[in-house]
């Protein structure tokens, strides 16, 4: 399987110009959240593990195009502290999209995702080889 990383020349100069970290304040910097994603593979499928934290179910989307997979979504974040005297409301939110080329073996009608504790699990199952069939000749 392979991942499509889009590239982003500006996000670099973000980074040094204006002191934001490389993607440890995602709170502060939610704008460019980019998830993290694992692969792996064994006999049976190809796994995607997509890390979606403080992200909710109704919020994501799995769509499968032609020969891509891409996982998009929204985060949404409100913090709000009300004491006697203080009032403070912060609000952050950002879109992502992730894009994976699809393995010419995966069965696309049969993919399956499931989201917990902030990981989104999607089961892309192998279609089984065709065995070699002996014709007879008549």
């Amino acid at each position: 399987m392979r991942l499509v990383n889009r590239y982003d020349p500006f996000r670099e100069l973000e980074r040094r110009f204006f002191n934001l970290p490389g993607g440890t304040q995602e709170k502060n910097n939610i704008g460019s959240f980019a998830p993290t994603v694992n692969t792996r593979e064994d006999d049976k499928a190809y796994y995607v593990e997509v890390d979606l934290p403080g992200v909710k179910k109704d919020d994501i989307s799995v769509d499968v195009k032609k020969d891509s997979l891409t996982v998009s979504g929204e985060r949404k974040y409100k913090e709000e502290v009300k004491e006697e005297n203080y009032y403070k409301s912060e609000s952050y939110f950002g879109k992502f999209q992730r894009s994976f080329s699809l393995p010419d073996n995966a069965d696309t009608d049969s993919i399956s995702a499931k989201c917990e504790d902030g990981v989104l699990e999607i089961v892309l199952p192998k279609i089984a080889p065709k065995e070699a069939k002996k014709i007879e000749i008549k």
